[in-house]
C-alpha cells in the first residue's frame, strides 16, 4: 500500500506542476486553488508513504516521477520540444526510478 500511496503522490506532483503553470503565475484563481490543493495531497500522501517506506527511497522516487511526469506533460499538453539528449536524460531518470524501486527490499 505505501508503494500505491508514493505513485499516487508522484502523480498529484505532475497535478500541481501542471495546474501551476496554467495558474500564469497565481493570476488564475482556480488554477491557483487547485496547485495548492495538489501540493497538499503531494505531501500528506508522501509523508504517509515515509511511514513505511525509507525517506532515502521515497523522496528519490517522488520527485522522479514528478520530473518525468512533469516532462511528459510538458511535450504533450504544452507542445514542449525536447531535445534527442534531453530525451535520453529523461529515460536516465526512468531507468533511475525503476532501479531504485527493483533494488529496494521495502
Amino acid at each position: 500500500m505505501a508503494w500505491f500511496t508514493l505513485i499516487l503522490a508522484g502523480l498529484f506532483e505532475c497535478f500541481w506542476a501542471t495546474m501551476l503553470k496554467l495558474s500564469q503565475c497565481f493570476s488564475v484563481l482556480r488554477f491557483s486553488v487547485l496547485t495548492v490543493l495538489g501540493m497538499i495531497a503531494s505531501f500528506l500522501l508522501l509523508a504517509h508513504a515515509t511511514r513505511t517506506l525509507p525517506l532515502s527511497l521515497a523522496y528519490p522516487i517522488w520527485t522522479g516521477i514528478g520530473a518525468v511526469g512533469a516532462v511528459l506533460i510538458g511535450v504533450l499538453w504544452f507542445g514542449d520540444r525536447l531535445t534527442p539528449a534531453t530525451w535520453f536524460f529523461v529515460a536516465l531518470l526512468l531507468i533511475g526510478i525503476v532501479g531504485l524501486k527493483l533494488a529496494s527490499h521495502a
